[in-house]
C-alpha cells in the first residue's frame, strides 16, 4: 500500500477505535432525544481543532423540539485552497431505544477482536467517525484540494430526521448552490451503494363505539371489534394485494422488493394499568380503538394509490357493518428516491471501492427510508448516496456491532472520492 493517503488513514486505527467509543458512549437516545447537546459539542470541539468552521444548530420549532429536549446538529466546514465543488458527509447522531437481550454495556463501546459493540456503533456512529477520519486524513494529505468539505452530524434520523436534515434542508445546508455532493454514511455494508429507498407513509386508524357496561355489552358498540373486522379485511384483500407488487429497484433485502405494511401499533378500550397497580380494570365496553400503519411503497406506485387502498379496505367494513365509524389520520409521507447509476458520486464512489476492495460495487436500494428523502425533496439536490462501514441487519439489534477493517476501508473509500472530487475532478 504505496498511496500515502490510504498508508495515512491505517496508521489512524486506534484513533478510529477510540473517536466510535467516545461517540458510542454518549447515549443519544431517541426517543427523547438525549445528549444531543454533548454530542455535537464533541464533535465541534475534535473539529474546530482540526481546522474547521463549525456551526451548533439548534431545530427551533421542528417536532420534538423543547426546552428538555432541544434538537441540535452540527455542520463543520473546511474551505480548500481554491474555488471548486463541496462534498459533504452527513450522519446522524440519535440511536434507537436499546431494547432487551444485551450481554454487553450498550454504552460501553467494548472492543473484541475486530468489533466495537455498543448502540449506535453500527447504525451510524461508526460511519460517522469513519467520515471523519477519512475527511481528516484527505486534509492533511492534499492541503492543497480546491472546493470544500463539509461533515454534519444530524439529530432525529431515527424518527423521521424533521429535526435534522430536513430542517437544514429548510434553511439552505443542501443548496445545490452550495453543496455538489453528498454521502451518507449509513451501514449498507463496505462494497455496496446505496441509490436511495422505498416510499413510506404512516396512518392512524380510528374506529369508534359507544361506551357502556361491560356486562351488557349489547347496549354499547365494541370499538376492538370494529378493528378486528378491518385487520381481517387486510388479511383477506389487502396483505395478498401489497404481495403481489414486485420493484424493478435492486432494493434489499429481497422480501423488500414487495410493497410491504406493518402494522405498527394498536390501542384499545381502557388504559393499559400502570406496573405498580394492583387493582383491577374497569368494566366498560371501549369506544375507541386506534391501530399505527408503516406502508412502504415503490417507485412504481404512487401515493394517492397507495391511499386508497387503505380507504377501500375501511369502506368495504363499512359496507359490512352498519355501526361502523371510522377517522383516519395521515401522519406523515416520503416518496421514493433514487440517485443515478451515472451521478458524479456513485461513479466516483464505485471507483473508490474498486480500488480499495478489488471488486465491483453493488447498487442497492434501502428497504426503509433515510434522510437521503430531505436532502432530495427539500434541498432539490440528487446527487446523494448512502455508502458506509457496517451490517445492515445489525442495526437496532441487541450486541449491536460495527467492525474496525470495515471502517478503515470505508475511510479509505471515502478518502480517495474526496481526492478524485476535489483533487482529480471527473468528467460530468
Amino acid at each position: 500500500m504505496s498511496d500515502p493517503l490510504l498508508q495515512t488513514i491505517e496508521a489512524r486505527r486506534d484513533d478510529l477505535i477510540a473517536l466510535t467509543q467516545d461517540l458510542i458512549r454518549i447515549p443519544t437516545l431517541n426517543p427523547p432525544g438525549d445528549n444531543y447537546h454533548a454530542i455535537c459539542a464533541y464533535l465541534d470541539a475534535r473539529l474546530s481543532a482540526h481546522g474547521f468552521t463549525t456551526e451548533m444548530i439548534r431545530a427551533h420549532g421542528a417536532p420534538a423540539d423543547s426546552e428538555t429536549h432541544p434538537r441540535w446538529n452540527l455542520v463543520a466546514r473546511r474551505e480548500g485552497a481554491s474555488p471548486g465543488e463541496c462534498v459533504h458527509f452527513n450522519s446522524h447522531h440519535d440511536v434507537v431505544t436499546v431494547g432487551e437481550g444485551w450481554t454487553r454495556d450498550p454504552f460501553g463501546g467494548e472492543l473484541e477482536g475486530d468489533r466495537i459493540y455498543g448502540r449506535g456503533a453500527c447504525d451510524m456512529k461508526g460511519g460517522l467517525a469513519a467520515s471523519i477520519i477519512a475527511a481528516e486524513a484527505f486534509i492533511d494529505t492534499h492541503p492543497e484540494f480546491s472546493g470544500a468539505v463539509e461533515i454534519s452530524a444530524t439529530a432525529d434520523e431515527e424518527t423521521g430526521g424533521y429535526g435534522g436534515v430536513a430542517y437544514l434542508a429548510e434553511q439552505g445546508y443542501f443548496d445545490p448552490e452550495r453543496v455538489q455532493h453528498v454521502i451518507i454514511p449509513e451501514p449498507l455494508n463496505k462494497d455496496r451503494i446505496c441509490l436511495g429507498h422505498r416510499g413510506v407513509w404512516w396512518v392512524e386508524i380510528e374506529t369508534k363505539g359507544r361506551i357502556a357496561h361491560g356486562s351488557m355489552p349489547f347496549l354499547g358498540d365494541c370499538a376492538v371489534r370494529h378493528m378486528g373486522a378491518v385487520l381481517e379485511e387486510m388479511e383477506r384483500t389487502l396483505f395478498p394485494l401489497l404481495a403481489s407488487k414486485h420493484t424493478d429497484m435492486p432494493v434489499v433485502p429481497e422480501g423488500a422488493r414487495n410493497s410491504t405494511m406493518n402494522i405498527n401499533a394498536i390501542h384499545g378500550g381502557a388504559n393499559e394499568l400502570p406496573a405498580d397497580y394492583t387493582g383491577f380494570p374497569s368494566a366498560c365496553v371501549p369506544d375507541s380503538c386506534r391501530i399505527t400503519i408503516d406502508r412502504r411503497f415503490l417507485i412504481e406506485e404512487n401515493i394517492d394509490e397507495v391511499k386508497a387502498e387503505i380507504i377501500a379496505v375501511l369502506e368495504t367494513v363499512k359496507s359490512q357493518r352498519p355501526e361502523f365509524r371510522y377517522d383516519l389520520r395521515e401522519l406523515w409521507f416520503v416518496t421514493p428516491t433514487m440517485t443515478d447509476e451515472n451521478a458524479p458520486v456513485v461513479r466516483t464512489v464505485q471507483d473508490a471501492i474498486a480500488q480499495v476492495l478489488d471488486t465491483q460495487a453493488q447498487f442497492v436500494v434501502s428497504p426503509g427510508t433515510y434522510d437521503q428523502k430531505h436532502i432530495d425533496r427539500i434541498g432539490r439536490l440528487k446527487n446523494c448516496i448512502a455508502y458506509g462501514p457496517g451490517i445492515l441487519d445489525l442495526a437496532h439489534q441487541p450486541d449491536e456491532w460495527v467492525g474496525v477493517q470495515d471502517m478503515l476501508d470505508s475511510a479509505k473509500v471515502m478518502a480517495l472520492s474526496l481526492r478524485a472530487l476535489l483533487v482529480e475532478p471527473v468528467q460530468t
